[in-house]
């Protein structure tokens, strides 16, 4: 564990994984009858770069882009949330960045997501093998890398040469259904890439599919927090989450909000979790401060728009009840 946190602690993460075009109608609207939408940054993996840098992190970017206009639209995204691209690459052809358009509302709620020969599957061998690890504490991933070749053995190499470097390895489960040939390779891959992994983090629909179970999604978090993983965080929606390390079981709350949306909440979680340990928060309060996130954004539009920065944190923890008693 003492690696594991100093590595984090850097404060600096190597980020693999997507980054996309959101667009989304004003609050309340629908899109079937928007005649204007809000285009900004997404992507699981994006969106967790830019969390972290806003909180006062360094991330820095491994995929790959469109060589077209959205893929430029990207890039300038990532500059303007701070989010270093040196890694990041275009890709010529018919590989198109992916987009969401999704709406900012949760009754009647509609996602809808663009991902056919998708650009950031292309990333390489070549591309994870650039990256200078030293430069940094920790990599972190999300699951969506691992859905199609090249990118699946791409990022299981950026594992290898993270850990040749000493870096621990973060993975956030985001189960796509819609970006796997089928259930049960995701099943395989994302077990693997979690048996590979130093912390965790997934929810319990996420931990339950790679158990073949719901009902055995807990015993899955703890089995990988008691034979592979420093830190497990099994999150529970609006009953909180447990945390596993050490042996040890911790149960948190959440903090209360009217929704507007329900996507971005995972992303916003992870960033404010990681930059609260490397902060120096204990496990407890790290883990409520990616809940305090998680709360904020699915209150605004938006997800990299609706990140929080330091002072919109603690207006937010000063001004709202929580965390809920998990007793």
């Amino acid at each position: 564990m003492s690696d594991v946190l100093a590595g984090i602690k850097r404060n600096s993460f190597v980020v693999v994984g997507r980054v996309g075009m959101d667009l989304f109608p004003a609050p309340g609207v629908a899109t079937e009858d928007a005649d204007a939408f809000t285009a900004d940054m997404g992507g699981s993996s994006a969106n967790i770069a830019a969390g972290i840098v806003k909180l006062g992190g360094h991330a820095a970017l491994v995929t790959r882009v469109s060589d077209d206009a959205v893929g430029r639209f990207c890039v300038n995204k990532l500059a303007h949330y701070g989010v270093e691209s040196t890694y990041v690459t275009p890709v010529g052809g018919e590989a198109r960045n992916s987009l969401a358009l999704y709406e900012s509302r949760v009754q009647g709620h509609q996602s809808v997501i663009y991902r056919n020969g998708a650009a950031d599957f292309e990333m390489t061998l070549a591309d994870v093998e650039a990256v200078d690890y030293s430069k940094f504490g920790a990599l972190i991933t999300a699951g969506t890398v691992f859905a199609a070749e090249p990118s699946r053995a791409a990022a299981f190499r950026a594992f290898e040469l993270a850990r040749a470097a000493g870096l621990p390895i973060i993975f956030d489960i985001d189960y796509r259904p819609y970006s796997w040939p089928s259930a049960q390779v995701a099943s395989e891959v994302l077990s693997r890439a979690g048996g590979l992994s130093d912390v965790i983090v997934g929810n319990d629909d996420e931990f339950g599919f790679m158990a073949g179970d719901k009902a055995k999604g807990l015993d899955m978090a703890r089995e990988l927090a008691a034979t592979s993983a420093s830190i497990v965080v099994y999150k529970m929606g609006e009953r909180g989450a447990v945390t596993f390390h050490n042996s040890a079981e911790l149960r948190t709350g959440i903090y209360p909000v009217t929704a507007l949306k329900p996507t971005g909440a995972g992303d916003s979680f992870m960033a404010g979790f990681l930059t609260g340990l490397a902060d120096g928060l204990d496990l407890k309060a790290a883990v409520l401060r990616g809940s305090a996130c998680a709360a904020i954004v699915v209150s605004k539009p938006g997800c990299a728009p609706a990140m929080p920065m330091p002072a919109d944190l603690e207006k937010f923890l000063a001004a709202h009840p929580g965390p809920t008693d998990t007793a």
